[in-house]
């Protein structure tokens, strides 16, 4: 009996542990994701990597959840979706680090791992018809991230209508093609756009699109051609962004610490974010 007991025990704690670990990262898709079936190809983390741990050669699209302490929780989440080319992700920079820092202060992160193409031998780049193959399929991740989170808002003790995104570089292509959507289910109710986003700025700017935040550095051509022109665009069809254009930093400054000023800008994104109610000071993480 005493056995029987003991091995009930080890059971229910093994329960207990798989449970806690399967409730912070969870499939973006039931079963496979749709149109990547026949992808054979291995995820690999490499931490050692030049700017910080990336991770390559995803097929199995998941959010990570970062939920901060009940007491401190403002009922905001924000889904973070690294950049990367739509090759690789840098989950450290602009995914871990950032939704660690969300969590500190109350808000619920989520990291998204969207779908890449597969690693080139050499780490060589890939074509431009490979990356908007690539984008397509990190773009469905994206909306349906948001959609996830949506349906699991009471689990992780946010508001569905309190959910946003902000993108880094190819993240930030995926945060504001869910922005554009026409698809209510899957628009966030507010957008981080991080020095990225549609090459040339959009087409078009949709009416009635909830508050966004740019921000890039001016001695980044891809920021300046991506995000500097999403301004412009925005600011043409009536809207007023908050926007920073920091007059240095580079591509993917993310979180790193150059002790340049655009090492604040999740500062100012956090204070834009309580501006619009969307957050609120913790005593503790002032």
């Amino acid at each position: 009996m005493r056995g029987m007991v003991k091995g009930i025990g080890v059971f229910v704690a093994t329960f207990l542990v798989w449970n806690v670990a399967s409730a912070q990262t969870v499939d973006l898709w039931p079963g496979v994701a749709p149109g990547s079936e026949n992808w054979t190809y291995v995820e690999k983390r490499v931490n050692d990597a030049p700017g910080g741990a990336i991770v390559v050669n995803v097929v199995k699209p998941t959010l990570t959840a970062y939920l901060p302490k009940k007491g401190k929780a403002t009922g905001t989440g924000v889904i973070v979706a690294p950049g990367g080319a739509f090759v690789a992700l840098s989950i450290d920079a602009e995914g871990e680090a950032v939704a660690r820092w969300l969590q500190a202060r109350g808000i619920a992160a989520f990291v998204l791992k969207y779908r890449l193409m597969e690693q080139r031998p050499g780490g060589a780049m890939p074509s431009m018809p490979d990356m908007m193959a690539a984008e397509k399929f990190a773009v469905a991740d994206g909306m349906q991230a948001v959609k996830v989170v949506r349906e699991n808002a009471a689990r992780w003790g946010i508001s569905p209508d309190r959910v946003g995104v902000v993108g880094f570089s190819a993240g930030a292509t995926v945060a504001t093609t869910a922005l554009f959507s026409d698809d209510a289910a899957v628009r966030p109710n507010f957008a981080g756009v991080i020095y990225g986003g549609p090459f040339g700025g959009p087409a078009s700017v949709p009416k009635d699109l909830p508050p966004v935040f740019l921000a890039w550095a001016q001695d980044d051509p891809i920021g300046e051609n991506t995000t500097g022109k999403l301004f412009t665009a925005m600011k043409a069809a009536g809207y007023k962004p908050e926007t920073h254009a920091y007059p240095a930093g580079g591509h993917g400054f993310g979180a790193k610490k150059q002790g340049l000023s655009s090492d604040h800008w999740i500062d100012s994104f956090h204070h834009w974010l309580q501006s619009q109610g969307f957050g609120k000071a913790a005593k503790s993480a002032r």
